[in-house]
């Protein structure tokens, strides 16, 4: 058949990155209270910029 060399094999078709299944969390852009305490425990400055911009 000459159609079997215009086919892509199921390996070729689950390694292109629009065809894979979402892994789950690796999205995820919430954080806790306490992740954000802990950042701004170790790092002075950002405090001083979420200062800023909120006045």
């Amino acid at each position: 058949m000459q159609n079997e060399q215009n086919e892509v094999s199921k390996a070729d078709l689950q390694s292109v990155k629009l065809n894979k299944l979402p892994v789950a969390g690796a999205a995820d852009t919430e954080f806790s209270t306490e992740e954000a305490a802990e950042v701004f425990k170790h790092n002075p400055a950002a405090s001083e910029t979420a200062a800023n911009a909120s006045a």
